[in-house]
């Protein structure tokens, strides 16, 4: 009986169960979105380009493995992806060439080589041995035998405009290399570039003595996969040696993937928990704002012998009846809403192109649930109050809205306002954007939770703030002024979203200019060289610029990453000589002159300290023992650890120098115009000041958190639109009595317009105070106490006037539909 009572009144409150419709929907595409990328970080897998023909490949583990204590004395092994391609042993090759099982075997080396006007990345040189690997054969031309002679596949000849019989400049570790095309290949590569060069001359560029960076093996029998891994299994290699098949081949080619993946997990599920919390917040407050509205409703029918249970399973019928369409249509929504997500960060380059999407429909399953689970316990949450108590108060309460709260109410309120503060507060002491950042909009949510529960309280307050400056306007503001009064709980169900739409973009907005700006106030005072020499400087250049006239100093900067443990460090490595010439960390502790092969300097505030004995795991998974010889506290703007060059430049897929750092002898040094011309030999360098190698610095990580988390700021943003909508459309009969008393419809538009600015004004103000306190313990945090927050005055600009604008269409436009309603029903 109930739910075909809550059926019914589907049809006759239209206003309040679109307004939950539109909630759930957007929240359900918001999830699977979100869902979508987090399966694509799980299951996608990308399929191997150049290791295309080989059925078995033989690479390094590119994984670190530790193994942590858990309960009950059981112990787990967790891993982590290294940076680069990991190197096994030359002589490995002719071991599993003599198995039985085994046809024939080919190995392959693979380093950087730079084209004009090509990709700075994804671009490698290998040696003609490795083309059986990829089943390359010769559509034009031959094979290369000289060291200047090179063969490339015919997707790079297309886009270079190469032929068989061009010449072109090569940027390699060992220098500018001027090739030529002797031949290329029928086949085509979409995700790199490639460039096959004799295998001598190109075991000499990649500078491995002794090493390959993958072994392709082609069976004789079925069994050839077991029988290598057996052979494997006796292996000493550091990293041990390990046997792909299948599309986990992509992994040994393509190592940013397995990094990609994990930045898609971790950005999902940040993502995807953020956006649950945000949809029940929203979700809640709109089917509150929708049974304020019906109160004299439920108060009737509790009057009528209907029990407390019974309304609850009506209003739960209701929020089902509507949660199974948004859910269903808002999951098939965000199916395409994460491939755009995922066409953005490709776009990006925060994944690689050849990671596709995984279309999966276990997100889009789960994104329904959540949404029908998620408006289901919104309404009975909302109805609490309407249905808990007696009939005859009830009759009470629809007439006289009640101007207290109930006390579970007021208690959950207050435990979320502390658990804010405890979140707030515990933001001081992490010191890495990727602990800080989930707590901080956390944090976000649990002030607007507060806010949510205590609405009525915080918003009567402002209103009696407010209320005398809205009697400047004898009939619309003093309306508004005994409206907003008597309709607290109303006013704080539209409060509610506009502060969250503030204080999250807010802190969107600043945490990202916070950690650029202090990164560049750091960067700025630690870099004191006179010129910037970039971007990827082979070694010879850098050999250049030491020969020039006037120069003192020259500092060779590679930047790279590293797992202590399985964390990740961002690491500078970095010449020794001269140091304080062209770089000031901000030496706390130590001696930075110290810094050798076998020692390190370390961030403030990682847990390092002076004499530390440290186990790194290099980019190519190469173990490494360091010792902390220094302390300093310029980590945001030149990494986590700063070791020396030749300890890591042997250790990564691109030795290129990320820059080179000049300083100049005396007043009378190195000119510009003097290390262009060292640099002859090497186009495509250019030769900065510092100011333009500040400004050059990558904001990838910014826009990464402005196309994910800028999504959340849209959902909210509907939510506003939405919820103002619902508030004005459930007016219609006091609005219909103000018409009959003579106010005019100008009157009642002034009227609303004096509600809206009020609580654009309420809201502007606790979302401000909201983003101030916890933008301002993340600063201390990051920054470790060194700067505070960075504000951009053109982003908060925007974000107030894109607030006070939400607000004025989403009061215009349903002002003006139901006043037009009016008028026809009076006509």
């Amino acid at each position: 009986m109930m739910l075909s009572l809550a059926l019914t009144t589907l049809r006759h409150r239209t206003a309040g169960f679109a307004g939950a419709f539109v909630a759930l929907f957007c929240a359900a595409a918001l999830v699977c979105g979100c869902g979508t990328l987090l399966a694509t970080g799980l299951t996608g897998t990308v399929r191997p380009e150049r290791y295309a023909a080989a059925p078995i490949v033989v690479s390094g583990d590119q994984d670190v493995h530790t193994v942590q204590g858990g309960g009950k004395g059981k112990t787990k092994e967790k891993s982590k992806p290294i940076a680069d391609h990991a190197w096994v042993p030359a002589p490995l090759a002719e071991r599993i060439a003599a198995l039985p099982s085994v046809r024939s075997v080919a190995t392959e080396v693979t380093f950087p080589v730079l084209l004009p006007g090509g990709p700075t990345g994804g671009s490698w040189g290998h040696g003609w041995e490795s083309a059986p690997l990829a089943g390359l054969t010769l559509a034009t031309g031959r094979a290369p035998t000289g060291p200047d002679e090179v063969v490339i596949d015919a997707g790079t000849a297309t886009r270079a405009h190469l032929s068989t019989g061009s010449t072109t400049a090569a940027r390699t570790t060992s220098g500018t290399l001027t090739v030529r095309v002797v031949g290329v290949t029928a086949e085509r590569f979409e995700n790199q570039a490639a460039l096959f060069f004799s295998p001598e001359r190109a075991h000499g560029l990649a500078g491995h003595d002794g090493l390959v960076g993958a072994i392709g093996v082609f069976p004789a029998s079925p069994s050839a996969a077991d029988d290598v891994r057996a052979l494997l299994a006796g292996s000493r290699s550091v990293p041990a040696p390990v046997v792909r098949t299948g599309d986990d081949r992509g992994r040994v080619e393509f190592p940013d993937a397995a990094n990609a993946q994990v930045r898609l997990v971790s950005m999902g599920a940040v993502l995807a928990g953020t956006s649950l919390l945000v949809a029940l917040l929203v979700v809640v407050g709109t089917f509150g704002l929708s049974i304020q509205g019906r109160q004299r409703e439920i108060a009737v029918l509790r009057a009528v012998a209907a029990t407390s249970r019974q309304v609850r399973k009506m209003i739960g019928g209701e929020a089902l009846a509507i949660g199974l369409p948004a859910g269903t249509l808002g999951a098939v929504a965000g199916l395409p809403l994460g491939g755009w997500l995922h066409g953005r960060f490709v776009a990006l380059d925060v994944i690689p192109a050849n990671l596709p999407v995984v279309l999966s429909p276990f997100p889009a399953v789960a994104a329904a649930a959540c949404a029908l689970l998620t408006g289901w316990a919104a309404a009975r949450i909302s109805a609490r109050r309407a249905t808990a108590i007696k009939p005859v108060e009830a009759l009470g309460e629809a007439e006289l809205k009640p101007l207290r709260l109930a006390w579970p109410r007021i208690v959950s309120g207050v435990l979320a306002a502390a658990g804010a503060v405890v979140l707030t507060s515990l933001l001081t002491i992490l010191h890495s954007d990727q602990a800080s950042t989930p707590v901080c909009f956390i944090a976000v949510l649990l002030w607007c939770t507060a806010l949510a529960l205590l609405g009525p309280l915080v918003v009567r307050g402002g209103v009696g703030i407010l209320g005398p400056s809205l009697r400047v306007s004898r009939v619309g503001g003093y309306l508004a002024a005994h409206n907003l009064r008597a309709g607290a709980h109303r006013l704080a169900s539209v409060v509610t979203p506009l502060t969250l739409l503030v204080a999250m973009a807010c802190t969107i907005l600043f945490t990202q200019t916070t950690v650029d700006g202090a990164a560049d106030a750091q960067r700025d005072r630690g870099n004191v060289a006179d010129f910037v020499v970039g971007p990827r400087v082979p070694g010879t250049a850098a050999q250049a610029l030491a020969a020039a006239p006037g120069v003192r100093t020259v500092t060779r900067v590679l930047h790279t990453q590293v797992r202590d443990g399985l964390t990740k460090r961002s690491v500078q490595a970095v010449t020794p000589e001269r140091l304080s010439d062209t770089l000031d960390l901000g030496v706390t502790a130590g001696d930075i002159g110290r810094l050798t092969d076998g020692t390190a300097a370390a961030a403030d505030g990682l847990g390092y300290r002076l004499g530390q004995q440290v186990h790194l795991v290099l980019a190519d998974g190469s173990p490494a023992e360091v010792t902390v010889v220094a302390l300093y506290s310029r980590g945001l703007g030149f990494g986590d650890l700063t070791l020396a060059h030749a300890l890591v430049a042997a250790h990564v897929d691109v030795p290129l120098d990320s820059e080179v750092l000049v300083r100049g002898d005396g007043p009378a040094g190195a000119t510009r115009q003097s290390l262009t011309a060292a640099l002859h030999a090497e186009p495509g360098l250019g030769v900065l000041d510092r100011a333009a190698a500040q400004a050059s610095q990558n904001r990838v990580s910014a826009q990464i958190g402005y196309v994910t988390l800028g999504l959340i700021i849209a959902f909210v943003a509907i939510a506003v639109l939405n919820t103002l909508a619902v508030s004005i459309a459930d007016r219609r009969q006091e609005f219909a009595a103000l018409g009959l008393t003579g106010a005019t419809r100008r009157q009642i538009r002034r009227m609303l317009g004096w509600e809206a600015a009020t609580s654009v004004a309420i809201a502007t103000a606790l979302g401000l105070a909201i983003a101030s306190a916890v933008l301002t313990t993340y600063a201390q945090g990051i920054t470790r106490g060194t700067a505070g927050v960075t504000v951009s005055a053109a982003g908060l600009a925007a974000v107030l006037v894109g607030t006070a604008s939400l607000a004025a269409v989403g009061t215009w436009l349903p002002t003006r539909a139901t006043l037009r309603g009016l008028r026809r029903r009076r006509a």
